[in-house]
């Protein structure tokens, strides 16, 4: 049976994070929303996503294949109710779709040609940019259970002090040592080659994906994850980091979700809590406008390739663009579109050239070449958030 994850209604509430991927590879938990299930299904899974991204990320299909609403997150009830639906059956939870079979992939669904089946188990979904770290202690855990079921973690080193050592999993090659790690409130897993310098604390639900490393002296609570070869520094709350971003340096990151490829200047930081203790209204791209998060401690949102310069203060409730400069003094707007270049000052255009120019260098540092597929998304991403840069 081939399997698809489809981008669904919530691609344009997950913005600025789906501008540059599908639904399937955002990253929450431990792993990405396609890892979980080519973990669980044992194969490999396609996205349908938007035109624009799928040289990069192409869509496989066959004769049958099984559509997934990829917002809802994949456990064993969800596999054993897809793999006994059959063609022109659809599951249904809630009134909303969550998958199909069907021959034409690329087909508008069509509810009248389908046989509908209840689902009445509960699923983790990601409809909302604050749905990612909300929601991932939840998913941190089922993660853990899935990654490390049956398996024995790599030896803790005597050097550290662990409290609830049945909660931390050490993969292969992974190094820590002289930390406090505390898996009480949630597990602690450090991936392949990931390493955690001397002198940090530790507080579970946290994953360290592979490649990853925690710098010497940081306080990082859960649930946090950060994403294979990024870097964090200072201390971190809540936070999910995709992968190859770097927080290198003290500051405060909270409530927080970065793409890929972003850097957080020295001393950067984000507030995650409103002084009259309101709860965070957010920009969302569907919508145009601040929605309710419904939530108390809402900090930042940023896209691929964002930075900020050091001492650098972004408001409760911030949503950062693709391809954006911060560096000004002074709290900057908390909606900065993409490919914007300025602060609390102003903001100006940041034209994809010298844009691309960073990303180069920046992307060869960890040995990945920016390439023209890469450069036409970001071209793309260019031309459609035009309408928001309004300075």
């Amino acid at each position: 049976m081939n399997f698809i994850l489809a981008d669904g209604n919530y691609r344009e509430h997950l913005l600025p994070f789906t501008f540059t991927r599908p639904v399937a590879d955002i990253r929450i938990g431990i792993l990405t929303i396609r890892e979980k299930w080519q973990h669980l299904l044992k194969c490999e899974v396609s996205a349908l996503t938007e035109d624009y991204l799928s040289e990069k990320f192409p869509m496989v299909t066959a004769e049958v294949n099984t559509i997934i609403n990829a917002s809802f997150l994949p456990n064993q009830h969800f596999i054993d109710a897809l793999v006994s639906l059959e063609l022109h059956e659809a599951l249904v939870v809630n009134d909303e779709i969550i998958a199909y079979v069907t021959n034409n992939p690329k087909a508008l669904f069509d509810e009248n040609n389908f046989k509908k089946i209840t689902f009445d188990h509960t699923l983790i979904t990601v409809k909302n940019t604050w749905d990612i770290f909300s929601k991932n202690a939840e998913a941190l855990q089922a993660d853990f259970d899935m990654i490390t079921t049956g398996r024995q973690s790599a030896p803790i080193s005597d050097t550290n002090r662990v409290i609830a050592p049945e909660n931390v999993f050490i993969e292969e090659g992974a190094s820590v040592e002289h930390s406090i790690l505390n898996a009480t409130e949630g597990p602690i897993y450090l991936g392949e080659d990931s390493l955690v310098m001397e002198g940090n604390m530790i507080r579970g639900a946290f994953a360290l994906c592979n490649n990853a490393v925690v710098k010497m002296g940081a306080k990082v609570y859960g649930a946090t994850t950060i994403g294979p070869y990024s870097k964090i520094c200072g201390e971190v709350n809540n936070s999910v980091i995709f992968g190859y971003s770097s927080k290198g340096h003290d500051g405060y990151l909270g409530n927080a979700v970065l793409g890929e490829w972003c850097n957080i200047g020295a001393d950067s930081n984000n507030s995650n809590l409103k002084n009259n203790y309101a709860k965070v209204r957010l920009w969302n791209y569907a919508t145009e406008g601040f929605d309710h998060t419904g939530l108390q401690f809402c900090g930042l949102m940023m896209g691929d390739h964002s930075k900020t310069a050091i001492n650098t203060m972004l408001n409760t409730g911030t949503v950062v663009g693709v391809n954006v400069n911060v560096y000004t003094p002074g709290f900057p707007r908390n909606f900065v579109p993409s490919f914007s270049w300025g602060g609390a000052s102003g903001f100006s255009t940041y034209m994809p050239k010298k844009a691309f120019d960073a990303a180069k260098v920046m992307m060869a540092r960890r040995g990945v070449e920016f390439d023209e597929m890469e450069a036409k998304i970001l071209n793309h991403v260019f031309e459609v958030t035009k309408k928001w840069r309004k300075y």
